[in-house]
C-alpha cells in the first residue's frame, strides 16, 4: 500500500488503475499550473499547435491522434529546457449550427457552446498539457470583434471588395447554397430542387496580389512534407503564356483570351464565350437570340461541379458571330459552351481541337473544323488526326513560323503579337481572389454599412463588435436571417442617413486564417493581439493537422500572415515553421459488394464475414473511421477500458505519424500489457532496499545494462527530433523494459538509473503513469519538469562484442571477445574456438573472410 501527500492531498494506492491515477494527476497538473505556458524569457521558445477542431459534439479516434501528438512534443521540448506555447481554441461558427437549429430547434449558440463544454471536458481527459487560460472561441464576440478588425485592414489597404459572383441558388427555398449542399445531381441537399446558378454581389479578397510571393515562398519552408508543398503549388498554378485578342467582326471590340499554347495559334477554329460573359449578348446574331438565350438559362440551372465535370459531354451552341484570328486574317465562328466559366482566366478560350483533348471532343461533336499546326519530328501533317496532338513538336501551317520547333515559336509568336498589336506575354495563376461571403447567421458579420449618399463605409473601430442578434427564426427558406431584422438598419457612420448593415457573413476560413496569433494574447480587449507578444512567440514552431487542410487553410493563414506583416503587425513571413500531417485512423470495415450496405462489426463472425440478411461474403478492408460505415471506436469507451495512457501509448506505436493508422484491439491491449510491466518494474524495484553506494569497478551485467539505458535515450531522442518517429521510439522503450526485466543486477545503482531513465523517458507518451511512478520512488516534484536525458558516449561502447564463426559461408557458432580485438586477433580467437576446430582441424583452410565487429569465415577445401 502507498500512501503519499501532494500539494495538500493524499493518495492511496496499490495497484495499476488507470482512471484513479489519471483523475488524480489531471487534478493536480492544475492545481500546480504545470500545464500553462512557461514565459520565462530566458529560455528558448517553441509553439506547439494542433489545428484547433469544429465543435461537433464528441471527440473522434483522429482528434485524439492529432493532440496527442502535439502533446508530447510540447512535452518533450519542455523537458528540453524550451519555454513552451500549446494552447487549444474552437472553429466554432459554420454551417452544421444553423442546421442544428432548423431540425432540432436549438440556437447556434446554444447548440455550439454545450458542444465545446463536452469537447472540453474530453479533451481534459487526455493528459493534454495545454494552457486552457489562453482558449478561444471563434463565435465569441470577443474573438470576431478583432476578425472584423481585422477585414477592415484588408479594406483599407485595398485587398477587400465588392463584385458580381456566381452562387448555388434553391429556387424553392430561396436561398444560397454552399457546394457541399449540392448533390452529385445538381440538386439541393434540402429541397431537392434543380440549383441554379445565380450572380450576387459579394465580398473578395484580393489573394491573387500575393500570389507570387504565396509561390515562391515555398522554398522558405523546409519544414513541410514536400506534397504539401506541391499541392500549393499547383493550386496557385502559375502558368507562362500569352494574352491574345481576337477582334470580333462588325465590332470595335475584342475577345480576350489567355493560353499557354501560343504556338498553337494558327490551328485556332473557333472562340468559346462562357454563356454569362458580357459579350454574349452582343456578338449573337438577331436569328440566333432565342436559342441562345435558352441555352443561358439551361446553363445558368447547373451547378459548378455538372459544368466542368470531366465524364460528361462538352455542349454548346453558336451565336451567329465572328471573329477574327488576327494571325491569319480568317473569320471563325463564336460559341458559347458550359465548360467554360466566367470566373476562370478571360471568360474565353480560343479552340484549337488539334492540339487540345477538350477542343477536340466539342469540335468532333459539333463539326467543326481541325487545323493541323503541330507534328511530331518527321510526322505528315496530312495524316489523318485520331486525336489530340498535345506533346512538342514542328510548327506548320503557321506562315513565317513554319518549320521552327514549337517550343522556340512559343516566345516567337509572341513577339510576334506585341510588335502587331494582338496581344503580349502574361504570368497567369489558377489561383482567383477569396470569396468570403456568405448569406448565412452563423458567421462573423462583415462590418460595413451599405450608405445611399457615401457608399460602402466602415464601420468604425469603436463600434466593434457588430454582434450577431440572438432572436433569430431559422426555417433554411429565403435569404439570410440577418436580412430579415431591424438590425440591418442603422445612421450611416459618417453622414447619419438612414443606411443599411451588411447582411452577408464571412467564411470560416477567415476565423481559423488568424487564430494562431490570437493565442499569445488570448485576452486582449484592446488589441487582436500585441505585436511584441505575438512576433515573440511566432512563427509556430510545429503545426500538426490533418492532410485535409493542405490547400485552403494553410493557404489563407500564408496570406494573412503576409497582409498583416505589410500592415506593420507582424516581422515574419510566414506563419508555420515545420508542418506535421497525420494519417488518418481506420477501421475494420465490412462491405456488401453486391448491394453496397456497411455492415456493423457486431453482426459479423469475423472469421467466417457474410451479411447477417443475404448470406453474401462481405469484403473486409480498413477505411477511414465514419459512423455511416460502422466501422468507428468510440475514444469514450476505449478510456474507459484500458486508461488514457494505454490510448496514447497505442496510438503513437502502431503508425509513423505521417501514414494511416489501422485501429486493431490487440494492439491496444498489447500497449495495456506493457504499461502493466512498466508497474511491475517499478513496484518491484521501490519495495526493495535502497542502494547505499555503487563501486568503483561496474560489473559485466552492470555495463551491459548501463549500455541499454544510454542507448534508449540516443535512439529515443532521435526519434522525437527531426521527423517524429513516435513507433519506434516506443521501441525502444520496450527494450530498455526488457533490458532491466532481465538484469540480474537488481540491487545497484545502475539499475535505479535504468528505472528514473524509462520513466524520465516515457512521461511524454504516458504522462500519468509516469508521475505516479515517479512519486512512487520518492520525488517531490513533477517528472514532466525534470531535465531531458542526455546520453554518455562513453557507455555506448561495448567491452565485448558477439563474435559469429562461419565455415563456408555457414554460421557453425559463436563467441565474446574484447570490442577493441583487431583483423588478426579476431581471426586467432575464431581459429581457436571449439566451433572452429570441430570443422577446420585437420583441413586445409584456403581463405580466411574477416568482417570487424561481425565475424570470421573460413574457407575450407
Amino acid at each position: 500500500m502507498v500512501t503519499e501527500t501532494i500539494s495538500g492531498v493524499t493518495f492511496v494506492e496499490s495497484r495499476y488503475n488507470p482512471a484513479a491515477i489519471e483523475e488524480k494527476w489531471q487534478q493536480t497538473w492544475a492545481e500546480l499550473g504545470l500545464d500553462q505556458t512557461q514565459t520565462d524569457s530566458a529560455k528558448p521558445k517553441f509553439y506547439a499547435l494542433s489545428m484547433f477542431p469544429y465543435p461537433s459534439g464528441s471527440l473522434h479516434m483522429g482528434h485524439v491522434r492529432n493532440y496527442v501528438i502535439t502533446d508530447v512534443i510540447a512535452r518533450l521540448k519542455r523537458m528540453q529546457g524550451y519555454r513552451v506555447l500549446h494552447p487549444m481554441g474552437w472553429d466554432a461558427f459554420g454551417l452544421p449550427a444553423e442546421n442544428a437549429a432548423i431540425d432540432r430547434g436549438i440556437g447556434p449558440a446554444k447548440w455550439t457552446y454545450q458542444n465545446i463544454a463536452q469537447m472540453r471536458s474530453q479533451l481534459q481527459r487526455l493528459g493534454l498539457s495545454i494552457d486552457w487560460n489562453r482558449e478561444v472561441a471563434t463565435c465569441s464576440p470577443d474573438y470576431y470583434k478583432w476578425t472584423q478588425w481585422i477585414f477592415l485592414q484588408f479594406l483599407k489597404a485595398g485587398l477587400a471588395y465588392q463584385k458580381e459572383a456566381a452562387v448555388n441558388w434553391d429556387p424553392i427555398d430561396q436561398t444560397v447554397l454552399a457546394n457541399e449542399q449540392v448533390d452529385s445531381e445538381g440538386r439541393s441537399w434540402r429541397s431537392g430542387a434543380k440549383v441554379e446558378r445565380k450572380l450576387l454581389r459579394q465580398w473578395f479578397l484580393k489573394i491573387t496580389d500575393y500570389a507570387e510571393e504565396l509561390l515562391s515562398d515555398l522554398d522558405k519552408l523546409p519544414g513541410w512534407p514536400d506534397r504539401v508543398k506541391l499541392m500549393q503549388a499547383n493550386w496557385i498554378g502559375k502558368s507562362i503564356g500569352a494574352y491574345l485578342e481576337f477582334p470580333i467582326v462588325g465590332s470595335d471590340e475584342k475577345i480576350g483570351v489567355y493560353t499557354t499554347r501560343p504556338d498553337t495559334v494558327y490551328g485556332v477554329t473557333y472562340v468559346v464565350l462562357a454563356p454569362e460573359h458580357p459579350l454574349t449578348k452582343r456578338v449573337t446574331t438577331p436569328d440566333r437570340q432565342a436559342s441562345v438565350a435558352a441555352f443561358v438559362q439551361e446553363v445558368a440551372n447547373q451547378s459548378e461541379l455538372e459544368r466542368t465535370a470531366e465524364d460528361k459531354p462538352k455542349r454548346g451552341i453558336p451565336t451567329g458571330g465572328k471573329a477574327i484570328n488576327p494571325f491569319t486574317g480568317e473569320e471563325i465562328p463564336i460559341w458559347i459552351a458550359d465548360y467554360v466559366l466566367y470566373e476562370y482566366g478571360t471568360g474565353a478560350v480560343m479552340g484549337v481541337p488539334a492540339h487540345d483533348a477538350r477542343d477536340f471532343q466539342f469540335a468532333q461533336q459539333q463539326n467543326l473544323p481541325i487545323k493541323v499546326v503541330i507534328i511530331p519530328e518527321n510526322g505528315d501533317a496530312s495524316a489523318p488526326l485520331m486525336a489530340a496532338y498535345v506533346e512538342p513538336g514542328i510548327v506548320v501551317n503557321s506562315g513565317e513560323f513554319d518549320g521552327m520547333v514549337s517550343t522556340d515559336a512559343k516566345a516567337a509568336i509572341v513577339q510576334y503579337a506585341e510588335k502587331h498589336g494582338y496581344g503580349n506575354a502574361r504570368v497567369q495563376y489558377r489561383l482567383r481572389d477569396w470569396l468570403i461571403s456568405r448569406q448565412r447567421y452563423w458567421g462573423a458579420p462583415i462590418p460595413v454599412i451599405h450608405c445611399p449618399n457615401c457608399g460602402i463605409v466602415p464601420v468604425p473601430d469603436e463600434d466593434l463588435p457588430v454582434e450577431l442578434p440572438e432572436e433569430v427564426e431559422f426555417t433554411g427558406r429565403g435569404g439570410s436571417p440577418l436580412a430579415q431584422l431591424d438590425w440591418v438598419n442603422v445612421p450611416c457612420p459618417t453622414c447619419g442617413t438612414p443606411a443599411k448593415r451588411e447582411t452577408d457573413t464571412m467564411d470560416t476560413f477567415i476565423d481559423s486564417s488568424w487564430y494562431y496569433l490570437r493565442y499569445p494574447d488570448a485576452k486582449n480587449n484592446q488589441q487582436a493581439f500585441d505585436p511584441a507578444k505575438t512576433n515573440d512567440w511566432m512563427p509556430v514552431d510545429q503545426y500538426v493537422g490533418g492532410i485535409e487542410h493542405a490547400i485552403l487553410h494553410l493557404l489563407y493563414s500564408r496570406f494573412f500572415t503576409k497582409v498583416l506583416r505589410d500592415r506593420g503587425l507582424l516581422n515574419f513571413d510566414e506563419p508555420f515553421q515545420r508542418l506535421l500531417t497525420q494519417g488518418m485512423v481506420q477501421g475494420i470495415t465490412y462491405k456488401n459488394p453486391v448491394t453496397g450496405k456497411y455492415i456493423a462489426p457486431a453482426q459479423v463472425d469475423p472469421n467466417d464475414p457474410k451479411d447477417p440478411e443475404t448470406g453474401e461474403p462481405l469484403q473486409v478492408f480498413y477505411e477511414k473511421m465514419s459512423k455511416s460505415k460502422y466501422n468507428g471506436i468510440d475514444p469514450e469507451e476505449v478510456l474507459a477500458k484500458y486508461g488514457v495512457d494505454t490510448a496514447r501509448m497505442f496510438i503513437l506505436f502502431k503508425a509513423p505519424p505521417e501514414k494511416d493508422l489501422e485501429w486493431e484491439d490487440a494492439d491496444v491491449e498489447g500497449q495495456f500489457r506493457f504499461l502493466n510491466r512498466v508497474w511491475r518494474l517499478v513496484t518491484d524495484y521501490s519495495n526493495q532496499p535502497a542502494v547505499v553506494s555503487q563501486p568503483a569497478a561496474l560489473t559485466k551485467p552492470e555495463k551491459e545494462l548501463r549500455r541499454a539505458i544510454h542507448t534508449a535515450i540516443k535512439a529515443v531522442t532521435e526519434d522525437l527530433e527531426g521527423e517524429y518517429q513516435f513507433n519506434t521510439a516506443v521501441s525502444e522503450l520496450m527494450k530498455l523494459s526488457n533490458a532491466l526485466a532481465d538484469a540480474p543486477c537488481k540491487n545497484s545503482a545502475i539499475y535505479a538509473e535504468g528505472i528514473q531513465t524509462l520513466l524520465i523517458l516515457l512521461a511524454p507518451f504516458a504522462p500519468h503513469i509516469a508521475e505516479e511512478l515517479w512519486h512512487l520512488l520518492g520525488n517531490t516534484e513533477s517528472i514532466h519538469i525534470q531535465p531531458w536525458l542526455k546520453y554518455d558516449e562513453s557507455a555506448l561502447v561495448a567491452d565485448e562484442i558477439t563474435l559469429v564463426v562461419q565455415i563456408n559461408g555457414k554460421k557453425r557458432g559463436e563467441l565474446q571477445v574484447p570490442a577493441q580485438a583487431d583483423k588478426a586477433e579476431l581471426e586467432k580467437f575464431a581459429r581457436e574456438s571449439e566451433a572452429a576446430q570441430r570443422y577446420i582441424e585437420g583441413k586445409d583452410v584456403k581463405k580466411v573472410i574477416v568482417v570487424p565487429g561481425k565475424l570470421v569465415n573460413f574457407v575450407v577445401g
